[in-house]
């Protein structure tokens, strides 16, 4: 059998192709940005025709730069942003309309109706989600009503619905596979999470007519062969499927109940696994489907995001001047042992979890002419890290566990005085792995149990490799003074 997975990362701004071995070994890996496109203030749209012209030239470099053959892979997995929107001809594969970007504003009117309607209750105990733009169901919405031709096509079963991993399995199995997978289905305000179907009362709210929809199976199961492609052979199984956030949570191994990760990106998202019952938060956190393996229950999440997490180091480069390059800010916060009493919220786009306030602002508290740059830095990663102590901490609330271990990934994970903020504050383990293209080698691992290459998702533990444990040292004392004074500025904030 051959022992190779081609993991394929659509991602918001730019495609990546992994070869992966079967000891998880990345043998090649390809990254191509691709254009973004701005109709209006708030409107954000990607040209489908863009990623797939992408997705064949990253797949086609990564098998090239490998040397390997097109043959030598077993299986394909795909991973994908997660709400981003699309439409095309059944027959043709053609879009009608450019794929509308999960941070697309344009239904935000919509949205605010449909609270006023007093619809926010039914929505968030049958998908765990929030009313919101963000999601899938009010852009395909907003496709059949504003595109000529679309509604009236869709309903006699000519045009199709489908997030991009839909949209990508269609032309991989040349239209043979109309499916998505259970972690993105959840992503589109028309799934019901508890019995993983569309549900006819949303359907019916949207008026999204049944018929365009994909079938939702699980994340790892052979959908179907590639067929009459120039740049893959006929017959490679696409056989796994996850949502990005979701597939980074599978990549990290998080199996069990209480285990969670964190991506520090621009921003970063946690996701905690809350076993196979969806567990409903207190504090606004998604309830999203994890994943689901074939002949198995599905698994669930929460999930809580920090807006700004990367980009508050960005902030010291870019707007004060404090740093030259973002790795620069581990160095200059080391010249100091604290703070110096310095607390920074990084509120600078609002508040997300567990305080949801759109129009808190960031704030710096504790400044004295003894102040430095150095401390300032400090108090940035203090204030990175202290947000998703919160975050974390309400989850463990909702599930009513503690957290087993944290694992990382992302740019900033690569941080090491920040994966040590991270553990004083949680009290808990950060684990940092070998691979931290978690996304991609999630979508893998789907598709790799998929074909058999491993026996079950247990057997991967003994391949998958970590590269640093952080475990905590601060004096509890002084984490908790800490804590106090965060609370306290965020109040201010």
């Amino acid at each position: 059998m051959s022992k190779y997975l081609l993991a394929i990362d659509q991602g918001t701004t730019g495609n990546t192709a992994l070869i992966l071995s079967d000891d998880l070994t990345i043998i090649s890996k390809v990254n191509k940005e691709f254009p973004q496109i701005f109709p209006k203030q708030g409107w954000v749209e990607h040209n489908p025709e863009n990623i797939w012209s992408g997705i064949k030239s990253v797949v086609s470099e990564a098998l090239n730069n490998a040397n390997l053959s097109p043959e030598d892979i077993a299986a394909i997995g795909i991973t994908n942003q997660r709400e981003t929107t699309i439409v095309w001809d059944k027959i043709t594969g053609k879009p009608v309309y450019n794929a509308i970007v999960w941070q697309c504003r344009r239904t935000t009117d919509y949205c605010e109706k449909l609270m006023k309607e007093g619809k926010e209750e039914l929505i968030r105990n049958k998908t765990g989600l929030i009313i919101d733009p963000y999601f899938s169901g009010t852009k395909l919405r907003w496709i059949l009503e504003n595109v000529n031709g679309v509604r009236e096509n869709a309903e006699k079963g000519k045009y199709i619905f489908g997030t991009i991993d839909t949209f990508l399995v269609y032309r991989l199995t040349n239209g043979k596979a109309h499916v998505t997978d259970v972690s993105n289905g959840s992503r589109t305000l028309l799934m019901n999470i508890h019995n993983l179907q569309w549900d006819d009362e949303l359907l019916s709210l949207f008026n999204i007519p049944r018929e365009m929809l994909p079938s939702i199976e699980p994340s790892s199961k052979i959908y179907g062969y590639t067929e009459n492609l120039d740049f893959l052979p006929d017959g490679i199984p696409v056989a796994g499927i996850a949502g990005d956030q979701q597939a980074a949570l599978f990549g990290q191994l998080c199996f069990a109940t209480g285990e969670a990760k964190c991506t520090y990106g621009t921003g970063s998202f946690t996701l905690m696994n809350t076993g196979t019952k969806p567990v409903s938060s207190r504090y606004g956190l998604l309830t999203t489907v994890a994943w689901k393996l074939e002949g198995e229950d599905a698994y669930y999440a929460l999930e809580g995001s920090a807006f700004i997490a990367g980009a508050a180091v960005q902030w010291l480069r870019d707007g004060l001047g404090l740093i030259k390059t973002a790795p620069e800010i581990e160095e200059l916060a080391q010249k100091v042992e604290d703070s110096g009493g310095v607390i920074f919220v990084p509120a600078l786009t609002g508040l997300g979890a567990p305080h949801w306030i759109p129009n808190a602002r960031g704030i710096i508290t504790g400044l004295n002419r003894g102040i430095t740059a150095a401390h300032i830095a400090r108090a940035t990663l203090e204030g990175i890290a202290l947000q998703n102590y919160e975050i974390i901490k309400a989850m463990e609330d909702d599930l009513g566990d503690n957290l087993k271990q944290l694992k990382v990934d992302g740019g900033a994970s690569a941080d090491n005085l920040l994966m040590q903020m991270q553990s004083d504050f949680l009290q808990s383990e950060i684990v940092r792995p070998k691979i931290i293209e978690t996304t991609g080698l999630g979508a893998g691992l789907l598709a790799g149990l998929a074909v058999k290459m491993w026996d079950s998702k247990e057997s991967v533990k003994s391949v998958w490799k970590e590269d640093k444990i952080f475990a905590p040292k601060m004096d509890m004392t002084l984490v908790e003074q800490k804590i106090l004074k965060w609370k306290e500025a965020v109040e201010k904030a």
